[in-house]
């Protein structure tokens, strides 16, 4: 699934934006076969954005089926703020909660949001239940009752009212509208389309993946990364495989479908679909060293976390067998070696029960591994620069390069791939 192209044109590639024509009310994603007049267009980066502005989805290049990443040149409060609705932030609270816990107001939040996104903290969490749903019915043979919950609905007449306000039709009539080829039928567990940016690597993102799996936890199968979760306590498995053009192919299996959408919000994470760099690869190509890698690989990202406690863990450890094998739960008659998930709620006490040291353990638990390069690169931190890891030191090496001023994240990826490659 890698992309390639050259020149600056590739940079954009990546930005999904969307059309939306004032005198049909409604708008596509690139590529609809709708031919409005110029004049009568408006675009927005983000579905949110073209809804909050009273647009409605087309129904022939259904918008929701494309991956809607958040441009990585935002402000990092409103990245922080992304992530934490991804999460279920608004599920739980409040926009006056989220912007609480972010240390900012309400109202410089919402002012934040519609600047740089085009809609507000609440009109981006509705818009992504909404198009979440929409995949469900289309993807899934799943109750509507079951898609209102698993797509993080409160109640059955917020699902209703929310996607007639979206898609001017019922959940039903949305379901009957599903195409012939739309529904995944599955082996076990659910399938679901998990869309990406065009050209997205998922070679080389398996391949780091692989290289740093969490023995028990993590494992990469050919060309099948796996993984056990805890949903709510109890245990849980994620596939993810090559699918159809413009997606990955996901399969879960978890002991319910309440909160399906956080999951696969956190998967996205994982595989660095949530976060748009097109900025970060323009400023990079003007590198002498770094634009080649970049021109090479424009569909490579920088991978997240699906937990940090793991990231951190095995940062300050080296190695996390012993945590997972006496503090993480068992999960018998797995696959590939599949053995735990990882523990939940980690403690100091549990830690040095095991014979981690106290320093350790209180780095581990109370987040200061965060500040360490190797971490905060997982956790999204657009500048971390992982320099000590082997990969990225045989890429160093190799080119003669040098840490970049800006957007080091990205350019460590780059390294990183091409030094493995060495």
């Amino acid at each position: 699934m890698a992309g390639a192209g050259r020149g600056s044109g590739v940079y954009r590639h990546f930005v999904t934006t969307y059309s939306a024509v004032t005198t049909t009310g409604i708008y596509c994603r690139p590529g609809c076969g709708a031919k409005p007049l110029a004049k009568n267009n408006v675009t927005y980066e983000l579905a949110a954005a073209a809804e909050a502005a009273g647009f409605r989805a087309c129904l022939r290049c259904r918008p929701y089926r494309v991956a809607g990443p958040v441009n990585a040149d935002a402000p990092e409060l409103v990245c922080h703020a992304v992530q934490l609705i991804i999460g279920g932030e608004l599920d739980r609270g409040t926009e006056f909660e989220l912007a609480e816990r972010i240390g900012v107001s309400s109202r410089h939040l919402r002012r934040l949001f519609r600047k740089h996104l085009g809609a507000s903290p609440d009109q981006l969490a509705r818009s992504r239940r909404a198009h979440f749903a929409r995949r469900l019915l289309d993807d899934t043979d799943l109750t509507v009752l079951d898609v209102a919950f698993a797509s993080g609905f409160g109640s059955l007449r917020q699902f209703n009212r929310t996607m007639r306000e979206v898609f001017r039709a019922s959940p039903s009539q949305l379901r009957d509208r599903r195409r012939r080829a739309d529904r995944l039928a599955a082996d076990g567990g659910l399938a679901l389309r998990l869309p990406v940016p065009p050209g997205y690597d998922w070679a080389a993102i398996r391949g780091y993946l692989a290289t740093r799996a969490i023995a028990g936890v993590e494992v990469v199968d050919g060309d099948t990364y796996r993984r056990t979760i805890s949903v709510d306590g109890e245990p849980g498995l994620l596939e993810i495989s090559p699918g159809d053009t413009g997606n990955l192919l996901l399969r879960v299996h978890l002991p319910f479908w309440e909160g399906l959408i956080h999951v696969v919000g956190r998967a996205g994470r994982l595989l660095g679909i949530d976060v748009d760099h097109s900025a970060g690869m323009a400023a990079l190509s003007a590198d002498p060293v770094l634009g080649p890698l970049v021109r090479k690989r424009p569909g490579l990202v920088v991978p997240g976390a699906w937990n940090p406690a793991e990231i951190s863990a095995k940062a300050v450890t080296g190695d996390t067998a012993r945590i997972v094998a006496e503090l993480g739960t068992p999960v018998p008659g797995l696959p590939s070696g599949l053995t735990h998930t990882f523990p939940d709620g980690l403690d100091v006490d549990s830690l040095v029960g095991i014979g981690v040291p106290v320093h350790d353990a209180t780095e581990i638990v109370g987040g200061w591994g965060s500040t360490r390069p190797d971490v905060g690169f997982r956790l999204g931190q657009r500048d971390a620069f992982p320099q000590n890891d082997p990969a990225l030191l045989a890429g160093l090496r190799d080119l003669g390069a040098r840490m970049p001023p800006t957007w080091r994240a990205l350019a460590a990826m780059h390294l990183m791939v091409h030094g493995a490659a060495r």
